[in-house]
């Protein structure tokens, strides 16, 4: 039995790898020659994977820093941009085709008494570690394209803002579902 110690991201929230990196484990086992970083980078069903060896690479520390230059260049190759936090991928549930922008009936209580529904398309978008942001753009006062392409033009605002670049990958596939609601 092999005595292979991956020291790898912990579940609870908060938590980073024990490297401080997120996307990169240390590995030592050096009955199997293997004692490095390993960097994993996934953005939807795509994972980019690569072994930096501590001896190649002139040691543990100088081995790190390398390992970081590494997963920073799997995800430009991916097209995710460089943040700790979760970028969240495709659903198949997802009947807009745009990540965070869904088409519901919001219901609210008028002056009258009376239940009234409104057709909008929700944005949803990490606020924060533990928060969500939300607001909807209404189908009734901009129309079915208008609201759809306002709703992922605020969608696109908040992705800069919190990772500092849109997300490429999912922008890219989304432009024609986005060039189909025009009216």
């Amino acid at each position: 039995m092999f005595s292979i110690q991956i020291i790898a991201r912990e579940k609870r929230k908060g938590f980073m790898a024990k490297s401080g990196f997120k996307g990169i484990s240390r590995i030592d086992c050096p009955e199997n020659k293997t004692v490095g970083w390993y960097v994993r980078v996934r953005l939807g069903n795509i994972t980019k994977s690569k072994f930096v060896s501590d001896h190649k690479n002139g040691g543990k520390e100088t081995a790190l820093e390398r390992a970081v230059e590494v997963r920073n260049q799997l995800e430009q190759q991916l097209g995710k941009p460089r943040t700790d936090w979760v970028i969240v991928g495709k659903n198949p549930r997802n009947q807009t085709g745009v990540v965070g922008v869904r088409r519901t009936a919001k219901k609210y209580k008028g002056k009258d008494g009376r239940v009234y529904v409104n057709e909008v398309y929700e944005v949803t978008w990490n606020a924060g570690r533990e928060k969500r942001g939300r607001t909807s753009v209404s189908i009734a006062k901009y129309g079915e394209g208008s609201a759809f392409r306002r709703a992922c033009a605020i969608r696109r605002q908040k992705e800069q803002q919190l990772y500092g670049d849109v997300v490429v990958s999912k922008w890219a596939e989304s432009a024609a579902k986005i060039l189909l609601h025009v009216e």
